[in-house]
């Protein structure tokens, strides 16, 4: 049975990790910040102003690809969690005035900042070393974690991204329209894929990944959800070396499902998360980029700033 199934997504939160490979486990310690004890921003110090202007210097075109998905009732979603739109009442209100104006509210009720295109914030992942639970920075739960939101780590403190984001077509690559559920992606796989495409990563990219697995949204979410491909803990070591800023993908991962290490549950998340503080990016939409092969571009994204959440919901853009 795939991890998948029997985790809840509070579970996602804490994880254990025991009984590990000789590669490095995340479960084990904790990593300092770079940018110091009160950093709560991680990678995305690394997006500079110098940063922001190499990305501008990418916009020949003037072309916006959306890589968001539509927010919508029966999107797949991760196993207990849930998303909802009403619209109370059509129209919700009036008319009122001599001008006869009405218009329609909506209510919006899920784990918002972890459905559909989300964006993982550094309070998401943590993990149980001792019987305390650490979050990036070696915050502790217990110090920060509140029922009405989080008092570190929150998602208003990460601020926009602006910055050089590059696709790495690894389904492109591998010449097939989708890596099967399972595949695990190395860092072979993402250097062969980037010498292809001529491009090299530095310091503050966001990388996106295109698995094809996207092909399978609202239209085989069964198979969607059972699993995914994605990068493994080789991939994701060799990703943060390189110091960027965020890692997304065309799944709702990112990592490989089921995990390498049937004993291990979702380390590539407490990797990037809670050890280097580098932001992940899940159910993008990234096949007209791969079709146009547009693998350099500027990103732009902003989190919406729910004040102490785990996560945002956006649509992330590129720009050619």
């Amino acid at each position: 049975m795939l991890i998948v199934r029997i985790l809840s997504a509070a579970a996602i939160l804490v994880v254990l990790t025991h009984g590990a490979s000789a590669q490095t486990v995340p479960g084990e310690s904790t990593l300092p910040s770079e940018w110091g004890a009160d950093d709560e921003r991680g990678a995305a110090n690394r997006i500079t102003p110098e940063k922001i202007l190499e990305a501008a210097q990418l916009i020949e075109q003037g072309r916006i690809y959306e890589l968001g998905r539509d927010y919508e009732s029966g999107m797949p979603l991760f196993p207990g969690r849930h998303y909802s739109l009403t619209i109370p009442g059509s129209p919700t209100g009036g008319p009122i005035g001599r001008n006869n104006i009405v218009y329609h509210d909506e209510m919006v009720s899920g784990q918002i900042g972890q459905v559909g295109t989300q964006f993982d914030g550094l309070g998401h992942i943590g993990t149980r070393i001792n019987g305390e639970d650490i979050f990036y920075n070696g915050f502790k739960r217990s110090e920060f974690g509140t029922s009405t939101g989080l008092n570190k780590l929150g998602v208003e403190n990460v601020g926009a991204f602006v910055t050089r984001g590059v696709l790495i077509d690894v389904a492109g690559y591998k010449e097939v329209d989708r890596l099967p559920v399972g595949t695990v992606i190395t860092a072979t796989d993402l250097q062969k894929a980037l010498a292809k495409q001529s491009i090299e990563l530095s310091e503050g990219d966001v990388v996106l990944i295109h698995t094809g697995h996207g092909l399978l949204w609202m239209v085989d979410n069964d198979e969607y959800n059972r699993g995914a491909p994605g990068i493994g803990m080789e991939a994701t070591l060799w990703l943060a070396d390189k110091k960027i800023a965020m890692v997304g993908a065309d799944t709702w991962p990112v990592e490989v499902i089921p995990s390498e290490d049937p004993e291990l549950a979702f380390p590539v998340h407490q990797e990037l998360i809670a050890r280097r503080g580098i932001y992940n990016f899940e159910n993008l939409n990234l096949s007209e980029l791969a079709t146009d092969e547009v693998y350099e571009f500027a990103f732009m994204f902003a989190p919406v700033k729910f004040k102490g959440a785990s996560g945002s919901p956006g649509n992330p853009i590129a720009i050619r």
